[in-house]
C-alpha cells in the first residue's frame, strides 16, 4: 500500500512539469528511507534536473540504503544531443538500495537497459506499478518517441445540434468561461496548436494563453494557397516568431515574403490529392521540429481531414447548451459511404 502512495507521489510530482518538458517526458521521483520521503523531486525543463538528481539534489538526509520510486525508467545514456548525465551512474554511486518503476522508457537508447545497468550494480529494481496511469500521464512523449510524430488532440466545441459557427461563420463563444479555461490548460500543456485558413480568416484569433499559466505553444496555420491577411493577429502580436504556416507550391510567394518579413515562418509541404496541405506532411515536417504534442482547434475541415485519415489520436467535444439551427456542421464528409 505504501508503494503506491510513494508512487503516486511521483506521478503528482511528474505533471508539474506539463508543458515544459518537451520533447522529454514528465517525470517525478521519490526517495523513501525508513517508511519516510526523505528526498522528492521532477523534471521541470527539457535541459535541467532530471526528477531524479533532483530528488537526491533536494534529500533531507543521507540517501544511501533509501528507496526511489520514478514513474518512468532512470535515463542510462549519452548522446550528442543529451545535456544531462545518465541518471543511473548517480542513482549508483549514492548507493540507493532499490529503484520501483512504473513503466520502462520506449527510448531505444534506454528501455529496459536502465533497469539492467541497475541491477548489474546490486539495486534492486521493480516495474509496472501504476503502469497505465505512468503511460497515460506520458502519452504524447511516448507516441513521439516510437513514430517521431506528435500526439494528436481534437478538441471541437459545437452546439447541441452539432454546429461549430451559425451559417454566417460567427463562432466565438459558443462554449462558457468553464470550458475556454480547460482549452488554455491544455494549449499550455501542448507543444502546439493547429488551425485552419478558415478558422484564422473568419475568427482572427490569438490563440495565446489568457485563461491560463503556462509557455506559449506554437501557432500552427494550415493554409494551402496563404489566404491569411498581413493584419491578422497571428502575424502582429509578440508571439509572431511562434506563429508557423504551412502552405503548398501553389501559394502566393510575394504573401510568403511579406508574412516571412512580419517574423512569422512559412513552409512548403505537399499537397493533398484536393490542394489542401497533406496532413500527414505536416505531421511529419512537426515531428522533425520536435513538436511532441498538437491540439487541433478548428476548423471543421480540418477536423474531417484528421478522422477521415485517422491522423488523430484524442478528441474532446465541448457541447453547449444550445441550438444553433442552420450552420457550419463540427465534421463535414467523410467518405464514409459504401
Amino acid at each position: 500500500m505504501e508503494d503506491v502512495i510513494y508512487m503516486e507521489r511521483a506521478h503528482f510530482l511528474a505533471k508539474k512539469g506539463a508543458g515544459y518538458t518537451s520533447p522529454n517526458p514528465m517525470v517525478g521521483a521519490v526517495l523513501v528511507k525508513n517508511n519516510e520521503i526523505i528526498g522528492e523531486g521532477y523534471h521541470a525543463k527539457s535541459g535541467e534536473f532530471h526528477a531524479e538528481i533532483a530528488a537526491i539534489e533536494n534529500a533531507t538526509a543521507p540517501v544511501r540504503g533509501a528507496t526511489l520510486y520514478c514513474n518512468l525508467e532512470p535515463c542510462c545514456h549519452q548522446t550528442s544531443e543529451k545535456r544531462t548525465p545518465p541518471c543511473t551512474n548517480r542513482i549508483i554511486r549514492e548507493g540507493i538500495e532499490k529503484v520501483v518503476i512504473s513503466t520502462l522508457d520506449p527510448n531505444p537508447h534506454v528501455s529496459g537497459r536502465g533497469v539492467a545497468t541497475l541491477q548489474a550494480a546490486g539495486i534492486a529494481v521493480e516495474t509496472g506499478l501504476l503502469a497505465e496511469k505512468a503511460a497515460l500521464l506520458n502519452q504524447a512523449f511516448f507516441k513521439f518517441i516510437q513514430t517521431r510524430q506528435p500526439f494528436v488532440h481534437l478538441k471541437i466545441a459545437q452546439s447541441l445540434d452539432g454546429r461549430i459557427a451559425t451559417a454566417n461563420n460567427h463562432s466565438q463563444w459558443i462554449t462558457d468561461e468553464t470550458a475556454r479555461t480547460r482549452v488554455h490548460e491544455w494549449r499550455s500543456q501542448n507543444d502546439a496548436i493547429l488551425v485552419g485558413a478558415n478558422t484564422v480568416e473568419m475568427d482572427n484569433p490569438n490563440l495565446t494563453l489568457r485563461f491560463a499559466m503556462g509557455k506559449q505553444p506554437l501557432r500552427i496555420i494550415a493554409d494551402s494557397h496563404l489566404r491569411i491577411s498581413i493584419n491578422n493577429n497571428l502575424l502582429l502580436d509578440d508571439f509572431r516568431q511562434l506563429t508557423h504556416i504551412f502552405t503548398t507550391a501553389s501559394h502566393d510567394t510575394e504573401k510568403r515574403r511579406q508574412i516571412e518579413a512580419a517574423g512569422a515562418n512559412v513552409h512548403v509541404i505537399a499537397a493533398d490529392p484536393t490542394g489542401k496541405t497533406d496532413l500527414s506532411a505536416l505531421l511529419f515536417e512537426l515531428g522533425k521540429m520536435h513538436v511532441t504534442s498538437l491540439l487541433v482547434e478548428g476548423g471543421a475541415g480540418l477536423y474531417s481531414a484528421f478522422i477521415r485519415e485517422a491522423l488523430f489520436d484524442k478528441i474532446s467535444v465541448f457541447i453547449a447548451p444550445l441550438i444553433i439551427g442552420d450552420g457550419i456542421s463540427a465534421i463535414g464528409n467523410l467518405d464514409t459511404q459504401k
